[in-house]
This record gives structure tokens, C-alpha cells and sequence, in this order.
């Protein structure tokens, strides 16, 4: 147990959070932020998470990811923690649809941690990452006689980045997903788009009771400025997982996929990797021999070994193994141009998701060279000025949106400025007040310490 030292006025709020530090990755920076801002909206986060460990792809460490000694109690379960990624265990636990050790490990030692900690909780907030902590969530809050909050970070059984055994198993997992939300007394989804699907999925929820409340990026990780680059190289950055492997074995048994019906159809993952954005440079250069050595792509994060296969037949290509999310954002700000790929969809069909990294993109300013479906990435991007947007895979327009780039680039032309309130709607400190809005409604309290500034994206109908 740390505990931190907390305002005495503050109400508590008992937080369900695998994903929180020392974890990295972007799964983490949401409850990192809300158990920094919270206190000072009123709100003391009592967090009960992991022992920290055991590191993978998914769940990478990281010291730099810091929350601030007042901003939350953290109790962590004792280790040892049982493995996730056992691929036979995983199979058969994915076609049985039976529990693992590790959700029981979770449950039990939940229980048995929230048990010394329960007194003068206001309510409880469950971050559904994984989304296998969902009952373990309802159970606690019904034994403490407490309101729930439910917060997917992704739209469960209607994300359309997921791929089910069979059609079976996922109409099973809706309707335990639909159990599921039926038990909270607030369901909180990331997008709009997320919220509207779980609307008209489950119409037995009453749309007061499911809110959007999107991500965002925590401003106090930009007050440090990175010095100016003078290498004369064109820099174009990608930060975060790459999708390499899963869309070539999407692709590859595409067939197979569409006769068990366990993936969304006409879904498309390899579009959210580097293998179309380095296709694009590649023509650029055989267009423009000048370029050669004026172009560098660096791409930073946890690789696979489809990741790197891919990059080493690119030589202006740049791989950083698994980079601290604080020079994450020194990277960003290198950057001359940002790239944001997304899976595909057929027309029609909006995407669910927006990844974390959109906002921080957003708050560093740069041109960002967007291949993305229709959905909420792509209408905040359009509306913030500073993006390049282009469908998912498509090559000639990556490679058109760069030679624009490259123009600007060259003619020293003035840095493009993303638009005040996109950006301000962004920000950690909206999604704090968003949630001190929700929490103070659910106790029937006022809220306190509402901070100007940052317009609220709480929708409640």
C-alpha cells in the first residue's frame, strides 16, 4: 500500500484500475489522470490495481508515467500475479468462454483488498480494462450498497478491433456485456460513437444513464519544451503499437473469418500499421530522387517481429524500442509531421475507438497525416485544422498528402496552429471535471471546484 496525503474535505471514490502506474502504455493515462486531478474537484481516488507486473507487449513499464503523492490511496493486490499471454490457456478460455487464473486471482484478491478499505466510500468507479473485472466491479459495489460507475475504455462486445472465435461467441459476450451494464448505475464509453452503439444495442438502458466521456491528454506532460531540430531532415514520427501481425493474419484467413462470423465484416487491421505510411515514402522518394536522405520515419513503441520485418527493408526508417512516455512527447515534438493510422471500414460503418494518441497529437501542434475511417478520430481531427486526413491503406493519398507536407517543409512556411477549443476539449482537465460532474450527480452533492477553461464533453442524453 502507498498512501498519499489527501484533502480531509474530499469525498472518496474506491477506483477498480488494472492499468495504472507503474504500467505504461496508453491504457494507463486515463486513471492517472483523473487520480491527479480529482482532489482538487473534491474527489479522493482510493485505488485498488495490480502489483505492477508482469511486463508484456500490452502492459509495458514505465516509471515516467507519474501521479503526484496527494493525488490517491493505491492498494495493490499481492503478487504473485498469474501470467496473461498464455497462448493454449488464452484459445481455450476464448472457445470455452470460462474463466482464467487470472480473473480469479483478480476477484478474490479484490474482495479480500476492498475489505480494509471500504469505510466512507461515496461510490466506486471500475475502469473496464480488462473487461474481465466487470462483475468483480458490480459485486463490490452492491456489498457496499454503493453506485457504480462502469468505465469501458473501449466498446467491449461492440469494438470492432476484436475478433470472436465464432458469430456464437460474440452475440454471447453482447448479452453479457448487456448484463453487465444493466448493473451500473452510470455507463461511461470513451466516444460518442461508442455511446450511441450501446444505445442501440441495449435499449433497456435509459440514455441518462450512458455518458460519453473521451480521453484526453494531461497537459502538465507538454510544459517541457523540446529544443528545435537542425539536421535539415524531414521527420515523420508514429508512436504507440503497430498492428502488424494481427492484420496480415486477419488477412490470411479472411475466408475462414467470414465463415465463423466472429469479426466485424469488412474490417480491415493492417491499415493500422507502418506498412502503408513507408509504401507511401518509398514513392515519394522514386518520384523525387532529391529527397533521398532529406526523409527519416521514426517509429517508437513495443515491436513484433512482423513489425520489424517490415521496417528493415526501409532505409529511412527509425525504430525505438519501447520509449518512456516522457520522451514519448519529446519525440512528438520533434516531430514535422505526425502519423495516425486506423483500422478499415467499409463505407458507411463509423469507427468505435479514437486512439489515445490522437490527443496527444493534438496538444504537441503538429501537421498530423491522419489515415483514418469515418467516425469520431476523423470529425475531431477535421475540425482541429492541423490534419491531413486520408482513408486507411490508401497509398496514393498518404503519398499525396506528404508531398504537400514536404512543400510546406521546404518553403519554410509557418507551423500550423490546431484549433484553441479542439484542443482545450482534449484535455485532462475537462475529463476530470466530466467525471466530478458524473460522480456529484450519482451522490447527489454539488460539485465542487469546477475549473474554466475546458468545455465539458459530458452527455448525458
Amino acid at each position: 500500500m502507498t498512501p498519499g496525503e489527501a484533502p480531509g474535505s474530499c469525498r472518496r471514490v474506491l477506483t477498480l484500475a488494472y492499468h495504472y502506474p507503474p504500467l505504461g502504455g496508453a491504457g494507463v493515462q486515463r486513471m492517472a489522470q483523473l487520480a491527479r486531478r480529482l482532489p482538487d474537484l473534491g474527489w479522493e481516488p482510493t485505488v485498488i490495481t495490480g502489483p505492477g507486473g508482469p511486463e508484456s507487449r500490452w502492459r509495458p513499464r514505465d516509471e515516467t508515467v507519474g501521479v503526484d503523492g496527494r493525488s490517491a490511496r493505491v492498494h495493490r493486490l499481492p503478487s504473485p500475479e498469474p501470467p496473461h499471454d498464455v497462448r493454449w490457456e488464452g484459445r481455450l478460455e476464448r472457445w470455452l468462454r470460462i474463466s482464467s487464473r487470472w480473473e480469479r486471482w483478480w476477484a478474490t484478491n479484490v474482495r479480500h483488498v476492498a475489505g480494509s478499505v471500504d469505510a466512507g466510500v461515496t461510490l466506486v468507479h471500475a475502469s473496464l480494462a480488462p473487461y474481465s473485472t466487470a462483475e468483480t466491479a458490480t459485486a463490490l459495489a452492491r456489498r457496499l450498497g454503493k453506485p457504480l460507475v462502469l468505465d469501458l475504455e473501449d466498446p467491449w462486445a461492440l469494438d470492432e478491433m476484436i475478433v470472436y472465435p465464432s458469430r456464437l461467441h460474440r452475440r454471447l459476450e453482447r448479452r453479457r456485456m448487456g448484463r453487465v451494464l444493466e448493473a451500473a448505475d452510470a455507463v461511461v464509453m470513451n466516444t460518442p460513437e461508442a455511446r450511441l452503439r450501446v444505445l442501440a444495442t441495449f435499449p433497456r438502458l435509459s440514455p441518462s444513464r450512458v455518458l460519453a466521456i473521451p480521453n484526453a491528454f494531461e497537459p502538465l506532460d507538454f510544459e517541457r519544451v523540446t529544443e528545435h531540430r537542425h539536421d535539415g531532415r524531414f521527420r515523420i514520427v508514429h508512436t504507440g503499437s503497430l498492428h502488424t501481425e494481427m492484420g496480415m493474419r486477419h488477412r490470411s484467413t479472411g475466408r475462414l473469418r467470414r465463415i465463423l462470423g466472429g469479426a466485424v465484416p469488412g474490417v480491415d487491421f493492417l491499415p493500422r500499421s507502418h506498412v502503408f505510411l513507408l509504401q507511401a515514402v518509398q514513392s515519394v522518394l522514386e518520384q523525387d530522387p532529391s529527397l533521398e536522405g532529406a526523409i527519416e520515419v521514426r517509429l517508437a513503441g513495443v515491436f513484433t517481429a512482423e513489425d520489424r520485418a517490415v521496417a528493415a527493408q526501409y532505409p529511412f526508417v527509425v525504430l525505438e524500442e519501447f520509449v518512456p512516455h516522457r520522451d514519448t512527447i519529446a519525440l512528438l515534438q520533434s516531430a514535422d509531421l505526425l502519423f495516425l493510422p486506423m483500422h478499415d471500414l467499409p463505407d458507411g460503418i463509423r469507427a468505435g475507438l479514437v486512439p489515445h494518441k490522437t490527443y496527444e497529437y493534438l496538444a504537441v501542434g503538429r501537421a498530423i497525416l491522419a489515415a483514418v475511417p469515418d467516425g469520431d478520430a476523423r470529425d475531431l481531427l477535421n475540425a482541429s485544422g492541423v490534419a491531413r486526413l486520408v482513408r486507411p491503406g490508401d497509398v496514393a493519398g498518404i503519398a499525396d498528402a506528404l508531398r504537400a507536407e514536404l512543400e510546406r517543409w521546404r518553403s519554410g512556411a509557418a507551423s500550423i496552429v490546431p484549433n484553441a477549443d479542439v484542443v482545450a476539449s482534449c484535455s485532462a482537465v475537462r475529463l476530470a471535471r466530466d467525471f466530478a460532474e458524473l460522480y456529484a450527480a450519482l451522490a447527489g452533492v454539488a460539485s465542487v471546484g469546477s475549473i474554466t477553461g475546458a468545455p465539458s464533453r459530458l452527455k448525458p442524453a
